[in-house]
């Protein structure tokens, strides 16, 4: 995980709203994907099939050790090795024992995000081993020693004529804006890099208990490349990462190549689970699957937050979300961008480290609209809430901001009587006024209520509310004809 904390989201966020290109591009994402990804779940044929992998889902979540043994039993059958990792620098220290042991130079990868979590990456490049990305997003990021910004199109941030400008300056091309010809070039820089690479690295989509085998999906072809071109392939998983039958296992690829690129089934779904056979023209001389778990145990056990790991990783959540719509990737300072980031990223690296997260979204639900398994992310960001409000032991969580807390608890009390509610409306009115500028609205405000009006001006409370309205023009006029009834029935 990120060594960055999330003190810096604010200004993140602002120079992402800044940048022309990134709205540009992050709009167009919602339009086609995240409009696309709603469409497409409104008119699928088998309208159970979400409900169904989301039991599946959480039906093995239940049984997870029972999958796993199971997984690294038929894995083990094919002739591949599996290695359990508590935590991301004991699958660091395995994976580097492997390159060692075949005296690995050179490491092409394919997309992982649980690699980018356990920063493998700077762990081999420290133990001199030169590691090449091969996915094209991926590799102009490491191009451009930046860091990704979506889980499924790393580089959204940038434009072709970014992208340009870095080949000129790194591979020493001519100057170009050109997407077909910028592909290619990439295409001939990584095909030389695949021919003389020792060790494939990648992540895995999803495993399947039943057949021993992980399944790693793409829309480019190199992750074929990257795991049966070098002599050894070790794919990083994350525990969840498993079906227990085949049958399971279609079904959540389906859905998860139609939330992530709205297509039935992406052009390459690769299965693998053992290095090659005797008669096989191609494939690794060494299969290692190392499974992490790198607090994931700790999120399974707790029955608030283990849904998030139900997640499948299909980015259709960010591409909705318009708090991700706005302010990027970066921001989040995680592997893991967008609501689902918003939630596994402080229950895997500190709740009040990524305190920020949490807070930053709407809780409007659109999240879980298109969720293809219906987390509820909004369900689990209130929990994470609640804690940073009250504290929380087992998450080691202590109150966020205990100023706020008696701020909120204030207004709760006054909410709760309506007479002290009437009274908090009659003071505030009054001390609204020094901060009523010429245009009527309130265009500053002080202590933990300034940030409100940072960027935008706030409605002065009314003079007169809603429900002195309606008693003024409803409520005192009937019971003055009751009144007047009354004193005609006496008469």
């Amino acid at each position: 995980m990120s060594q960055k904390t999330g003190s810096t989201y604010n200004q993140d966020a602002k120079k992402a709203i800044d940048s022309p290109t990134l709205q540009k591009n992050l709009h167009n994402l919602y339009e086609r994907f995240g409009k696309g990804a709603m469409q497409v779940w409104e008119e699928l044929e088998d309208q159970g099939m979400r409900d169904r992998v989301k039991e599946s889902r959480m039906r093995t979540l239940a049984h997870l050790d029972i999958v796993l043994a199971e997984l690294a039993e038929n894995v083990r059958k094919r002739g591949g090795k599996v290695y359990f990792a508590q935590s991301g620098q004991d699958a660091i220290d395995y994976t580097i024992d492997v390159a060692r042991k075949n005296k690995v130079r050179k490491v092409v990868k394919g997309k992982s995000m649980i690699s980018m979590e356990i920063e493998i990456d700077q762990a081999l490049a420290a133990d001199g081993i030169e590691v090449i990305e091969t996915d094209l997003g991926e590799y102009i990021i490491q191009l451009a020693d930046d860091r990704p910004s979506h889980i499924i199109a790393p580089c959204i941030h940038m434009d072709r004529n970014d992208i340009g400008q870095l080949f000129t300056e790194k591979l020493g091309i001519e100057p170009t804006t050109d997407p077909e010809k910028l592909t290619m070039v990439a295409r001939k820089e990584l095909r030389q890099e695949l021919l003389t690479a020792d060790m494939g690295i990648t992540g895995c989509n999803l495993a399947c208990a039943e057949t021993g085998q992980i399944s790693i999906v793409s829309n480019e072809g190199n992750i074929r490349m990257v795991t049966t071109m070098p002599r050894v392939h070790v794919a990083l998983m994350g525990m969840e990462r498993v079906t227990a039958t085949m049958d399971e296992h279609r079904e959540t690829i389906q859905l998860l190549t139609m939330g992530a690129a709205l297509q039935k089934l992406s052009t390459y779904v690769s299965f693998t689970g053992g290095p090659r056979g005797k008669d096989d023209p191609d494939g690794p001389e060494e299969f290692h699957l190392v499974i992490i778990d790198n607090g994931r145990s700790k999120i399974l056990e707790d029955s608030d937050f283990r849904e998030s790991l139900a997640c499948i990783r299909c980015g259709a959540c960010l591409n909705i979300c318009p708090v991700y719509g706005k302010i990027g990737g970066h921001a989040y300072n995680s592997t893991y961008p967008g609501p689902i980031g918003a939630v596994i990223t402080p229950l895997l690296d500190g709740i009040n480290k990524h305190a920020d997260l949490c807070k930053g979204e709407t809780l409007c639900g659109a999240c879980l609209d298109v969720c293809p398994v219906r987390n509820d992310l909004p369900r689990m960001l209130s929990a994470l809430r609640y804690k940073l409000a009250y504290g929380d032991n087992h998450w080691n969580v202590r109150q966020h901001n205990v100023a706020e807390s008696y701020v909120y608890a204030a207004w709760q009390r006054a909410i709760s009587h309506s007479s002290a509610y009437r009274r908090m409306i009659k003071t505030v009115r009054l001390l609204q006024k020094p901060f009523i500028g010429k245009n009527r609205m309130i265009q500053r405000m002080t202590g933990l209520a300034a940030g409100w009006t940072d960027s935008r001006d706030l409605p002065p409370i009314a003079k007169r509310t809603f429900a002195e309205i309606w008693d003024e023009k409803y409520a005192k006029p009937q019971q003055q004809t009751q009144e007047i009834r009354e004193e005609k029935t006496d008469d």
